[in-house]
């Protein structure tokens, strides 16, 4: 627990520190958000990419075929109109893709975050499963990404929101981390279809969650359901340039539909908006690895928010629509916002949403609580690995960017297709030979650390046995020590 108090710490001063000079003119968060019409219902569309790090490929396959393509795209779509918005989640790909960038990129990125247009949300290193997974590497992973993001972008570059679309279900200790970590909402997608079945015929999808009995009201977060099984775009429509045959055709061409798509996406928001309790409705408009041509999904955009502007259509409740770029903070703001004006109580949640249970064929997922247990085992060893290499560097003054391979592969494994198991086959191999990379590396760091921290003039030269398939290490064969650490007390 010590450690968990440290590590919030640690974030709560990052988020308090100075702003770089160039970027004093900053007006990101809540600050950037679009006004919303207290007659009307807002409706927030929130254009995102969802990039596993690792399913079907490995992580460096999405990334040089998919997701680099996704981030440059969707950050020249953004500079073409200032209107646009767009969400980065995973923090690792967004790295992998700054080392590639040259300064006139950086700044344009820097300058867009810094005005709310491109927002990061998460912060992690990965999203992370919330089932298998230590609230130790949890935290790890939070700090791992929220650092980099503060000194790369400042205050803005670190978020408030939690966006767990993914997971196989949702944990309460997660929204108590959440809240803890200074977080003011959290965005679930995966939930028994019971519960939310019965919270959609309520209307309390959007609720207040308390994430801890001992720490009590402290931890309670704002948390919204999707009311979809699906973050996808919404039904059929479906704009990405990866979608055959949808295209918005305004009165400029023969084959005009836009008028057409106006009415179905009415109907899809009058459907929808029965399920929130507020006059807020958020849909998003993206899927996995969408938007590598940002282009085309945007200008359709552009031109259904103007198409609502112009046949200005009417639920059937008679309230009329405010449609317009968002994101899942502004959302957040909204809802906050009416809650207060209106004095409004939301539902209150104290339990977890797990299992998961779905209609369709995976039927209880609870499977992927013991499946690939030698990735599972892997990973609470290489967290070991971690804190003494960690603690040791500190206290051999050397540079924290000594454990960054290790930080980076453990990052990676609390991706909820990894610890998970529901990786293919290669992929769980590519998890662990970046594991054994780390390790190796963080050994050698440790060795040195010893040897400085003892004043010796010779390293000591350690060895790491993983006694994987073995029962014996080769090192024990000849005269050697044992070097015993113990990680509470270091």
């Amino acid at each position: 627990m010590l450690l968990t108090v440290i590590i919030l710490i640690l974030i709560g001063a990052l988020a308090n520190g100075v702003l770089y000079s160039k970027y004093e003119e900053a007006q990101c968060g809540y600050q950037a958000c679009p006004a919303t019409d207290p007659t009307k219902l807002n409706v927030h569309l929130i254009p995102h990419s969802h990039d596993d790090l690792g399913w079907l490929e490995t992580v460096d396959k999405y990334f040089y075929k998919e997701v680099q393509y996704v981030i440059s795209s969707a950050v020249e779509a953004l500079e073409r109109n200032p209107s646009r918005r767009f969400i980065q989640v995973e923090t690792a790909y967004f790295h992998y893709w700054w080392q590639f960038q040259d300064e006139s990129m950086r700044d344009s990125v820097k300058k867009l975050i810094n005005q709310g247009r491109l927002e990061v949300i998460n912060g992690g290193w990965s999203m992370n499963d919330e089932a298998t997974t230590h609230y130790q590497s949890i935290i790890d992973q939070f700090t791992f990404g929220h650092r980099w993001l503060y000194e790369t972008f400042g205050e803005c570059g670190v978020t408030k929101t939690g966006w767990q679309i993914d997971p196989f279900g949702h944990s309460r200790e997660q929204a108590s981390i959440y809240s803890q970590m200074g977080f003011d909402s959290f965005f679930i997608m995966r939930f028994d279809y019971r519960d939310k079945g019965k919270r959609k015929s309520e209307r309390t999808l959007d609720l207040l969650w308390k994430g801890s009995e001992n720490l009590g009201s402290d931890t309670n977060i704002f948390t919204s359901g999707f009311s979809e099984d699906t973050y996808a775009w919404p039904n059929n429509l479906c704009f990405d340039s990866s979608c055959d045959n949808h295209v918005v055709m305004d009165e400029k061409s023969t084959e005009f539909n836009l008028q057409r798509i106006i009415n179905d996406f009415t109907g899809i928001i009058n459907e929808r908006s029965q399920y929130y309790p507020t006059n807020n409705l958020f849909i998003t408009m993206g899927d996995d690895v969408h938007y590598q041509g940002a282009h085309k999904g945007f200008i359709s955009i552009d031109r259904i928010i103007s198409g609502f502007q112009k046949y200005d259509p009417a639920l059937a409740d008679g309230r009329k629509l405010n449609v317009f770029y968002s994101t899942p903070s502004c959302y957040a703001k909204a809802v906050n916002d009416y809650v207060v004006r209106e004095n409004l109580t939301l539902n209150y949640k104290t339990d977890d949403f797990l299992p998961l249970v779905t209609t369709d064929y995976s039927g209880c997922w609870t499977g992927f609580f013991t499946s690939r247990p030698t990735s599972k085992r892997f990973e609470r060893v290489s967290n070991n690995v971690l804190q003494a290499a960690k603690q040791l560097t500190a206290l051999a003054g050397f540079s924290r960017d000594e454990t960054y391979r290790l930080e980076d592969a453990l990052g990676i494994m609390q991706h909820h297709d990894a610890i998970t198991g529901t990786q293919r086959q290669d992929v769980e191999k590519d998890y662990h030979r970046r594991l054994h990379a780390g390790i190796m590396d963080s050994v050698v760091v440790i060795s040195r650390a010893v040897t400085s921290l003892l004043n010796l003039d010779n390293d000591v030269d350690l060895h790491y046995c993983p006694f994987a398939n073995i029962s014996i290490c080769a090192e024990t064969k000849t005269d050697s020590f044992m070097l015993l650490y113990n990680l509470s007390e270091g």
